[in-house]
């Protein structure tokens, strides 16, 4: 059908408005879930009626030393909205005894400023918060061996703690099917030698480790395996809609009510379509998921599913934060001049570098379809990336339909990768 409407893009905090006048399009959205009307009455209900096991408050004595991990400033967990609930409901543990840890994975520790605006003032001036660092051998503990046969070391402060609580919000997840669960401590507070083993060239290549997929999905396998390695007392996962408001809580046992959680936003967020499209349009869902180009592979991953071979995806992403700095993934991506390159050199025995697995991805998309990028990076930087930088989306597009026919199929994802689209046969 032909549209004459404008759709609003999610990009940065502000968004981006795209013009579909007569382009023959398919806006793909999830399904829209209202947020709980009494987001705190809902939590209550949660943690004292939890899926599986006893209550929260019955879990953690008062002479428990407890540690709360969260995610870090790259995801939209509202922190500053559970915590103090979280702790209303511990309010027989001395603050002492708690300690946040920010689970960074193998990304940066965040700043005060990030700290503050992700756990409130009056939760960061009540509460130790640690930043997690997978590479500091000092700050970690090998807690034993994963079943898939490699050591496993947490952060001290979450291995020694007495009781242990992950917080966490539910989507699909372009690796290990779903976001949640235990992927809060591994890899979010895990040491770098077990994240390498997790993220490896195989695992990533796997067909199964995809979005939607948890059974047989050898990326989550990895990530309960080693997360289970210690005992977790309490999961609070939650779903989010668009607006970042809390459509459900999963609290309880952390297979349980992530299991609950997964087939939820299995029925919400994932969307059938009968066949793929030579144009794809998406987004990284906006602020914090599209700051930089490391996490935009999502939003990529989430258009190639439903991309035809050789077809174009434009993509907007702000990328404020650049590809990062840190870490090795913008070094990777300019030391290999094409995407097969980086493929090759990925691919040989012994080959072993942090962030090698969104390298790995980022190239098996440009492998199958040609990327366009609407961001701040510069455009020689995007070049180097195997993307080609975009000055106007509507621009480009039109360019696209001009040399394919104006009647081109053309998707839309304004919320990149919080709906997943799939080819249903």
């Amino acid at each position: 059908m032909l549209m004459s409407e404008t759709v609003r893009l999610e990009y940065g905090e502000t968004g981006l408005d795209l013009d579909l006048e007569g382009v023959n399009a398919t806006i793909i959205r999830p399904r829209f879930i209202p947020g709980l009307e009494d987001e705190v009455a809902a939590f209550v209900e949660a943690a004292r009626r939890p899926i599986g096991g006893a209550p929260l408050r019955e879990r953690i004595g008062a002479g428990d030393s407890v540690a709360v991990a969260i995610p870090d400033i790259t995801r939209a967990l509202p922190n500053e909205r559970l915590l103090p609930w979280l702790f209303a409901e511990l309010d027989h543990v001395p603050d002492g005894n708690i300690t946040i840890v920010v689970g960074t994975g193998t990304h940066r520790g965040n700043t005060e400023a990030e700290l503050r605006r992700m756990v409130g003032d009056s939760i960061y001036e009540r509460y130790r918060i640690v930043n997690h660092d997978a590479r500091d051998a000092d700050t970690l503990v090998e807690v034993g061996r994963s079943r898939f046969g490699y050591p496993v070391s947490f952060n001290r402060e979450y291995a020694r703690a007495d009781r242990r609580i992950l917080l966490g919000f539910i989507e699909p997840h372009f690796m290990a099917g779903f976001s949640g669960g235990y992927k809060a401590c591994f890899p979010g507070v895990a040491g770098l030698d077990a994240i390498m083993h997790y993220h490896s060239v195989a695992n990533i290549a796997d067909p199964h480790s995809t979005w939607g997929r948890f059974e047989g999905n050898p990326t989550q396998d990895h990530v309960r395996a080693a997360g289970s390695l210690l005992p977790v007392d309490f999961l609070l996962n939650v779903t989010l809609n668009v607006r970042k408001e809390i459509t459900r809580f999963f609290c309880g046992d952390v297979i349980e009510a992530h299991e609950a959680g997964c087939a939820y936003a299995r029925e919400t967020t994932m969307a059938g379509v009968a066949q793929p499209f030579p144009i794809v349009i998406t987004t990284n869902s906006g602020a914090p998921l599209d700051l930089n180009l490391y996490q935009t592979v999502k939003g990529m991953s989430a258009a190639h599913q439903i991309t035809s071979e050789g077809g174009l995806i434009l993509t907007a992403a702000r990328c404020n934060d650049g590809f990062p700095e840190h870490g090795q993934f913008k070094q990777m991506l300019f030391r290999y001049g094409s995407a097969r390159e980086a493929l090759d050199a990925i691919g040989e025995p012994g080959f072993s570098e942090v962030d090698r697995w969104q390298v790995q991805l980022l190239a098996l998309i440009v492998q199958k379809n040609r990327v366009g990028l609407y961001s701040e990076l510069a455009d020689e930087e995007v070049k180097r990336a195997y993307l080609t930088p975009i000055a106007d989306l509507r621009s480009s597009l039109d360019e696209e339909l001009d040399r394919i026919g104006r009647d081109a199929r053309v998707a839309i994802l304004p919320e990149g990768p919080l709906t997943i689209p799939y080819l249903e046969n």
